[in-house]
Order: C-alpha cells, then sequence, then structure tokens
C-alpha cells in the first residue's frame, strides 16, 4: 500500500538574470547587422546567363538568421521597479524569482503572461460596492509577465456585524497591512493570493470577534482581569496579527500589522449597553467612594484612641461611624448639627 504523500508547498528560490544594458547593445546590433547583410547579399551577388541577379545566398541566409535573432531576444527585456519582482516560468517549470531592480534580460521564452486570475474581492470588499456596477466587479485582474509588488499594502476591512462571546452583538472592523514574501508561494499555491489575504482577514476578524467578550462582565472593571475587545486593544490587535499570519502563511503573505478600526455594539443594542455601562460605572464609583470612606473612619478611630482625645464607648462609636459615612458618602452637602450639651445628653 503506498502511503499517501503530504503536498510540499512551493519555495522560493531567487534567480539572477542579466542586465538588459549588457544585451541591449547585441539585439541593435543584430536588428542592424541583419538588413546590412542583405543589401550586401545583393550587391555583392553574380548574374546569371541571362542577365538574372542572383545575391549571395551565404550574405543573405547570415542576414536573415541576424534578423531572427534579434527578434528572438527582444521579447526577453523587462525592468523591474523597487521592491517589485518576477516570477520566471519557463514551459510551466517554476525556474525561480527576478529580484534585482532595473533594466533586465531573462530567457525570452519565459512565461510573459498576462496570467489571469480572478477579481480579488472578498464579501468583505464587495459590501462597498453594492451601489456599482456588477460587470466591473467581474473583470479578472492580470499579473502581466509574472510580476509581483512586494510593497506594502493595506486593506481596510468594512465593519462586520459579529457575535461576541457572550452572544452580544458588535459592528467590527480592522485594517491589515501585509506584504507579499514568497512570490513561489503567492502565484502557485493559491488561485488569486488578493483574494486569499481579503477573505481570510474576515474570517479572521469574525473568530477575532467571538472569542473575546466587548466589554467586562463583572460589575468592577478595574478588578477583572478578563481580556475584552474594548478594553485590552494592544492584545487583541497582537492576537488578531497572529492569526492572519498563520492563516496567510500558505500565500506567502506576511502581516506586518493589524489593528481594530471599529468597535461597537450593534444599533439594536447599544441604548441597552450604555444603560448598563452607566450602572456599572455608578456602582464602581460608589465602591470607591464606600472604600475611601471606611478607611477615613477607621484612621479617624484610631487616630482618637491613640491620642487619647476622646473616650467612645461601642454605642457612641457606632453613632459616629454612622454620621462620618453619612457626610463622607452623601450626594449633597450635609448640614452638621452642634450640640451644646454634654455628650450624652
Amino acid at each position: 500500500m503506498k502511503s499517501a504523500q503530504a503536498k510540499i508547498p512551493t519555495q522560493e528560490r531567487e534567480c539572477r538574470v542579466l542586465s538588459g544594458w549588457v544585451m541591449l547593445p547585441i539585439a541593435i546590433l543584430l536588428y542592424v547587422a541583419g538588413p546590412t547583410l542583405i543589401v550586401l547579399a545583393f550587391l555583392n551577388g553574380t548574374t546569371t546567363s541571362s542577365n538574372a541577379a542572383q545575391p549571395n545566398w551565404w550574405l543573405f541566409a547570415a542576414g536573415v538568421v541576424a534578423i531572427l535573432a534579434a527578434a528572438l531576444l527582444s521579447p526577453g527585456f523587462f525592468a523591474l521597479q523597487p521592491n517589485e519582482a518576477r516570477v520566471l516560468i519557463l514551459f510551466g517549470d517554476y525556474r525561480g524569482t527576478a529580484k534585482q531592480g532595473g533594466f533586465c534580460w531573462g530567457n525570452p521564452f519565459y512565461s510573459n503572461g498576462p496570467a489571469t486570475q480572478s477579481s480579488g474581492q472578498s464579501f468583505w470588499t464587495q459590501a462597498k460596492n453594492k451601489g456599482g456596477d456588477d460587470s466591473n466587479q467581474s473583470q479578472p485582474k492580470k499579473l502581466k509577465r509574472y510580476k509581483i509588488s512586494l510593497r506594502a499594502r493595506t486593506l481596510n476591512g468594512d465593519k462586520l456585524k459579529v457575535n461576541d462571546k457572550r452572544g452580544n452583538p458588535v459592528d467590527i472592523a480592522a485594517v491589515v497591512v501585509w506584504r507579499v514574501q514568497d512570490t513561489a508561494k503567492a502565484v502557485f499555491d493559491v488561485d488569486d493570493y488578493e483574494t486569499y489575504v481579503a477573505t481570510q482577514s474576515e474570517t479572521a476578524v469574525r473568530h477575532l470577534a467571538s472569542a473575546y467578550p466587548y466589554d467586562s462582565g463583572e460589575t468592577f472593571a478595574d478588578t477583572d482581569e478578563e481580556i475584552t475587545l474594548r478594553g485590552n486593544v494592544d492584545e487583541v490587535s497582537e492576537a488578531l496579527r497572529v492569526e492572519l499570519s498563520e492563516r496567510l502563511e500558505q500565500a506567502g503573505v506576511t502581516v506586518e500589522q493589524a489593528r481594530l478600526t471599529h468597535l461597537a455594539y450593534a444599533p439594536e443594542i447599544a441604548q441597552a449597553m450604555l444603560r448598563r455601562q452607566q450602572a456599572e460605572a455608578v456602582i464602581a464609583a460608589r465602591r470607591k467612594i464606600v472604600t475611601g470612606a471606611v478607611s477615613m473612619v477607621e484612621m479617624a478611630l484610631h487616630d482618637f484612641s491613640k491620642n487619647k482625645i476622646v473616650e467612645f464607648d461601642e454605642e457612641r462609636k457606632a453613632a459616629m461611624v454612622s454620621n462620618l459615612m453619612v457626610v463622607l458618602c452623601g450626594e449633597s452637602q450635609v448640614t452638621p448639627v452642634v450640640n451644646t450639651g454634654s455628650l450624652y445628653t
């Protein structure tokens, strides 16, 4: 029984090509030499017995060969801008990737394209063009001469409605900065790497939103250590970048940065969640006020006892604590009542 062999991903290998400035004089020389040799073939020809001109066939053949050679060399010229590469394919066989910029010359039989791919749009990007012409969206894009840009690109995603970890619908959007790192994987391992990036980015954002809650579920946000979409933007963005890097590795794409650009509750629950956040804020503020008031009362009783300013029994301590708590925790200003008699009257 033959064991199933795992698919080996295509690995990029750099291929050096000749400088175009070296081959250009040769091509020009052949273009000039071809017609010149043909003319010389007729000038140095012979005349038959019937006075018919007969060219020098050796010179004529050399001129034709020179013209054919120049025409054959011409398709090998191409130019690469900085941060641009060309995938070299010879009769269906991957021979390497040329990354040296400038005017270059390669094998004229390298596939010159254009290589037709799909439109490069996913549901994430098509949402922006709902009102546009469908015929424009279906137009195929082409990689002319298999040239691929290695520059950083930005994918600005549209807003998505997703349920968070607790099932609350939220609107979320992200921006992804990516670049092609392995041109062989980008061309041969996926059908269209731009569509692949857009689709996987949408999937990663949806998965990220469902893996974290929008906000803390505890009453006091300062004591909750749970990672949330709203409270831990840096951690969530890093998790999105790591997940995208794993998903896009198959396409030879590296993710340089991924950040959330929009995060909000869905309109249908926004008002209810706003009231809940307001209630949590009020409770958290009250908790801090009560905690501070208790510490101040404890400090006052301790100082009274330590400095022996006045002695309180348990009943008077309870009355003092009650009065101080009312003064420190009250919403409005408290008007004190001064007792001019004895402490027990």
